[in-house]
């Protein structure tokens, strides 16, 4: 189907200490990647280079054109959009005005504020029970569909999820990746940052081990779901 994100050899720094090391990757269109690792191994610094709100050095496209020459909000209107690992709600405004600063972009078009809209209210039916309500009084699972709501309001065309499952009970983990499963279907392709690594690989098509800034494994999720060394780090099980 064609690339859509393509990162190579990408270095990342904070100052003089580089945090990402050289790492290169693809997203294929209609496709989800995943990033799984430890806490601190780089994943969310990759993250924010993408989007542009960390400098980077190496090579970035999207869907064929040279990141490297725009800014984040250029970004957001080529259909980039990020759901940052703390979900960044506005706790005392109502659902609705959450949603509505996710089509800042596009405000003055009412009909694809208005498509907007009804794609998230048919996607996460609890929003549409509660888009009176603020924010702050939402359950953790419904911030999470909260903030993954407000990204689609900018009909994106590449959704980049950092953490969603941070804090979530199982149950609400296994309905938020559903979600997530269900985006994919309606042609959002999705790179998914998570600790949760049976959960991302659950869902993926495409998997990266990240350690240390560095990418030190790669490949199909189902294989790396069955992979020793995967399975006695990241998901609890010995290696026989």
């Amino acid at each position: 189907m064609g690339a859509l994100l393509e990162l190579n050899s990408l270095h990342v720094s904070y100052g003089k200490v580089e945090a990402v090391h050289g790492v290169s990757l693809r997203l294929d269109k209609g496709q989800i990647s995943t990033v799984i690792g430890a806490n601190g191994a780089g994943k969310t610094t990759l993250l924010l280079a993408a989007t542009g709100l960390l400098p980077w050095q190496g090579q970035a496209f999207f869907d064929g054109q040279d990141l490297s020459r725009l800014e984040t909000e250029e970004r957001v209107e080529l259909g980039f959009c990020l759901v940052p690992e703390q979900r960044e709600l506005f706790g005392d405004l109502p659902v609705l005005d959450n949603l509505l600063l996710g089509a800042y972009v596009r405000r003055r078009d009412k009909a694809f504020v208005r498509r907007g809209l009804e794609r998230v209210f048919e996607q996460f039916p609890r929003l549409a029970e509660r888009r009176s309500q603020f924010a702050t009084t939402l359950s953790g699972g419904e911030r999470q569909m909260l903030a993954i709501g407000r990204a689609l309001m900018s009909e994106p065309r590449l959704l980049l999820l950092d953490e969603p499952s941070l804090g979530l009970a199982p149950t609400i983990v296994r309905n938020v990746l559903q979600q997530v499963d269900r985006l994919r279907h309606a042609g959002v392709s999705i790179l998914l940052v998570e600790q949760n690594a049976r959960a991302a690989l659950d869902i993926a098509d495409y998997a990266y081990v990240m350690e240390a800034g560095e990418f030190v494994l790669q490949g199909p999720a189902a294989d790396l779901a069955n992979d020793g060394r995967v399975i006695a780090t990241y998901l609890g099980g010995s290696v026989e």
